[in-house]
């Protein structure tokens, strides 16, 4: 009998990540790398990990993804999102708990492009009277 896997795509900023979630141990695989050498930082795992601790699916199931594009904040992000929808189209009872916190809500900021004629988005050059 084949494995059961469920999959899905999250997006955040500039950042795509594939999710693939199938029955183990509960370890996290980022481009075949372990959470925790890809994302040093602390915070980053804690954001990853909280849709599978509201869930209660700690250490049930193995995540493996795939990340590309963009920077370590919004890559972390991305896989957020991404578990987040590959654990409603497991369950889709938890779906209501997840769109709650927020989970299930693609992050629509990106970053404004520069105009011409300004030094930044916004920021313009100094203004001279004489």
């Amino acid at each position: 009998m084949a494995e059961i896997r469920y999959g899905s795509i999250g997006r955040r900023k500039t950042s795509k990540a594939r999710v693939i979630m199938s029955p183990g141990s509960g370890q996290i695989t980022v481009n075949e790398k372990s959470i925790s050498a890809y994302f040093p930082r602390e915070t980053l795992q804690m954001m990853i990990r909280q849709p599978l601790e509201l869930a209660g699916m700690t250490g049930k199931y193995d995540i493996t993804a795939k990340v590309e594009g963009g920077g370590p904040s919004g890559q972390a992000g991305a896989l957020r999102h991404g578990i987040a929808r590959a654990l409603v189209s497991m369950d889709n009872d938890l779906k209501l708990k997840l769109k709650k916190e927020g989970f299930l809500t693609r992050d629509p900021r990106e970053k404004e492009r520069k105009k011409y004629g300004q030094k930044g988005a916004r920021k313009r050059f100094q203004f001279s009277k004489r």
